[in-house]
C-alpha cells in the first residue's frame, strides 16, 4: 500500500511539474517556471526515497531536494512580488508609491 501512495504522489508532483511548465509557456512568467522545476525536484525525491528504501528522510542526501524545492518556491514567490516591474514592491518604492 505505501509503495502505491508512493507512486501516486510522485505522478501527482510530475503532473503539477507539467502544467506549470504550460502556464510558463503561455504567459512567460518565471514564477510558472521555478515553480514547474520545484515540483520536479519533489518528484525526484520521493522516487528517490521510494526506490532507496530511506528510512529516516530527514537524516539522508535525499532531503536536501525537498529543502531546495522549497527554497525555490519561497524565492519565486518574492521574485514575483519584489521585482514583479511596474506592480512590484521594489518598483514601488522606487517611485516613491
Amino acid at each position: 500500500m505505501i509503495e502505491f501512495l508512493a507512486g501516486a504522489v510522485t505522478v501527482g508532483y510530475v503532473v503539477a511539474a507539467g502544467f506549470f511548465v504550460r502556464y510558463f509557456r503561455q504567459t512567460g512568467e518565471r514564477l510558472f517556471l521555478i515553480f514547474a522545476v520545484a515540483f520536479a525536484l519533489l518528484a525526484v525525491n520521493q522516487a528517490l526515497a521510494h526506490i532507496l528504501r530511506v528510512v529516516s528522510e530527514p537524516n539522508s542526501f535525499v532531503y536536501g531536494l525537498r529543502a531546495l524545492a522549497f527554497l525555490l518556491i519561497l524565492v519565486a514567490i518574492i521574485d514575483k512580488n519584489v521585482f514583479a516591474g511596474e506592480d512590484g514592491v521594489l518598483s514601488r518604492v522606487l517611485r516613491g508609491k
